[in-house]
């Protein structure tokens, strides 16, 4: 299910990926306008994304499943990019402010156990930020870019899986209008597009972008034990066969009283 990171930096790197790109980061900034002083976490493939952050915040990494594969970023400074598992993520409970997933969850054989761990080492008032693919959107309909790969979600199954992983939604957005053409003249009214689509609410965007806090108090199910019913039982002496036999033979031994 998980797309190779060399197609991911190639799809980046085209005119059409590049545009994709300004689209959403456009989204996330209208969520995320900065994080200065904060420790941001990108999990997927976020580094096209986390330019928005790099230099305000107080530090700024990326985390790439191994089954994906890494590439070195920033290429022309020290490595802030990893290989990871990402059910088991190399850092200490709530170390992070902000988690960014992107190609991440639509991705993942088990989303749940993903935000779990991402529950995990979020900060106790952090916030995590999702782009995941629109289930109706047009760009899942094809395998020509990265969002046409792995599990579209709409927005009920998204707001289902944060609950169940102890995180609560409090912002929607969408982007990515306008459809997936490399053709010179949608390229060039891509923002007409968006503007349209933002306008009209248009639910045929091509992802969805979520941001969510983590609920530190969850709650626990209580389960009510059910009430055995036991019969009351009276004691019953029942002789045992070798009480039998001595009482016969104490009978047979008695004789009986002489007339006087």
């Amino acid at each position: 299910m998980t797309i190779d990171v060399i197609d991911l930096r190639d799809f980046y790197s085209r005119r059409l990926g590049i545009v994709a790109r300004r689209l959403i980061n456009r989204g996330i900034q209208a969520h995320w306008p900065d994080a200065e002083g904060q420790r941001v976490l990108g999990l997927g493939y976020p580094t096209p994304y986390l330019g928005l952050f790099r230099e305000n915040s107080e530090r700024c990494i990326a985390f790439m499943p191994a089954a994906q594969g890494v590439l070195k970023w920033p290429t022309a400074k020290p490595a802030l990019a990893t290989l990871v598992d990402e059910f088991s993520l190399p850092l200490p409970d709530a170390a992070v402010d902000r988690i960014i997933l992107v190609h991440a969850l639509e991705m993942s054989d088990d989303p749940e156990g993903l935000l779990r761990e991402v529950w995990r080492v979020l900060a106790p008032s952090g916030r995590l930020m999702a782009v995941i693919p629109n289930r109706r959107g047009v760009w899942t309909r094809t395998d020509s870019t990265p969002f046409g790969h792995g599990r579209p979600y709409s927005r009920s199954q998204i707001t289902q899986l944060l609950r169940q992983t102890w995180f609560t939604p409090t912002a929607w957005s969408e982007a990515l209008f306008m459809p997936p053409v490399g053709m010179g003249w949608f390229l060039r009214s891509a923002m007409a597009w968006e503007r349209i689509g933002a306008a009209l609410s248009m639910p045929f965007a091509g992802v969805h972008i979520v941001e969510a806090t983590k609920q530190v108090y969850r709650a626990i199910p209580a389960k009510r034990e059910r009430t055995r019913l036991i019969p009351a039982l009276q004691p019953v002496l029942v002789p045992t066969s070798g009480m039998r036999r001595d009482d016969e033979t104490d009978h047979l031994g008695e004789t009986e009283p002489q007339s006087r």
